[in-house]
């Protein structure tokens, strides 16, 4: 087992470390979640669970918050700032932070370092560490701030959650081969809060296999990218308990024309049933997308702890 893979398989025991009831953010005429690649998957996740618990909230990615706000709020002086970090040395993402709090918005931190630079550009610092083999792709750490980011927003959480997510985890790895073969063209489905994670999984197959995917809400993928579709594609739908006929539907219309469908939740070519409450199911899924990257990389034998052209923090000169 790689370090990639073992980074999977064991982020629980990290998970439970970090449930715990965290004070929630406090209230603000808009909360703004920011961050830059993965980071800026999970904002959008984060954002859709506040709007769904009454919040108003955006996600912005870290250097278009830096660079022009306004463009997404008039209020930005006065949002509550959330930026994601895993390292805590994202320059956009640190520089977003300073500026927002250099006009007096407040700012809530979010990473796996506790002595890192955004500690200092943040009035506020939530920290999980994350397993320590954990490589440039983020995985344990990915799943980690989604959950900080759901207690802070006042999700309550148990043990239940890392039981299920376990489970689902080891369901999916025997069906994956299945999944992958003879597949070449990667689709990734979520709607809601499931949006983001949809993105999330697109891009941790591209990182760690360099395959090209895409992830879009499902009932958009019908406006142009199904054109795409054929025998080699492969679909993942994260399926929403409220649009489920909808999205049902959708997959039979993928699998008349030779996709093959990977129904999280809900019906597919495989199966896989997702035990927990809707507003977990995005943070339940996650590692079982993280796996499917690893599998994907493993059956094109690429490595993923030296992933092509990126590194594990990008810090701009």
């Amino acid at each position: 087992m790689g370090p990639t893979e073992q980074t999977i398989f064991e982020q629980f025991s990290y998970w439970r470390a970090a449930i715990a009831p965290l004070e929630p953010l406090p209230e603000a005429p808009l909360t703004v979640f920011t961050g830059c690649g993965t980071s800026y998957n999970l904002s959008l996740a984060l954002a859709a669970h506040a709007n769904a618990r009454g919040r108003r909230a955006i996600a912005v990615p870290g250097g278009e918050w830096l660079s022009r706000p306004e463009n997404y709020t008039p209020v930005w002086g006065s949002a509550h700032v959330v930026a994601l970090s895993r390292s805590g040395e994202t320059t956009e993402t640190i520089a977003a932070a300073e500026a927002s709090r250099a006009v007096g918005a407040k700012v809530t931190a979010i990473t796996c370092e506790k002595a890192s630079s955004i500690a200092g550009a943040c009035d506020r610092l939530v920290v999980a560490e994350t397993h320590p083999a954990e490589g440039i792709v983020m995985t344990a750490s990915a799943s980690l701030m989604l959950l900080l980011g759901l207690e802070l927003l006042g999700q309550a959480l148990d043990d239940g959650v890392a039981a299920a997510a376990e489970a689902l985890l080891r369901r999916a790895d025997a069906e994956l081969p299945k999944f992958l073969t003879g597949r070449s063209h990667f689709v990734f489905l979520g709607g809601g809060a499931s949006y983001g994670v949809a993105l999330e999984a697109a891009l941790k197959l591209q990182e760690m296999s360099q395959i090209f995917s895409q992830g879009f809400h499902p009932l958009e993928y019908r406006h142009g990218p199904i054109s795409l579709i054929d025998e080699q594609s492969a679909v993942v739908l994260l399926y929403s308990p409220d649009t489920s006929d909808a999205e049902e539907r959708l997959v039979g219309e993928l699998r008349d024309k030779g996709a093959i469908v990977l129904g999280l939740g809900g019906p597919g070519d495989i199966h896989l049933d997702v035990p927990v409450e809707a507003a977990l199911i995005g943070l339940a899924v996650l590692p079982s997308l993280q796996l499917l990257g690893e599998r994907a990389a493993q059956s094109r034998h690429i490595d993923t702890v030296h992933p092509r052209h990126l590194s594990k923090v990008v810090m701009l000169g």
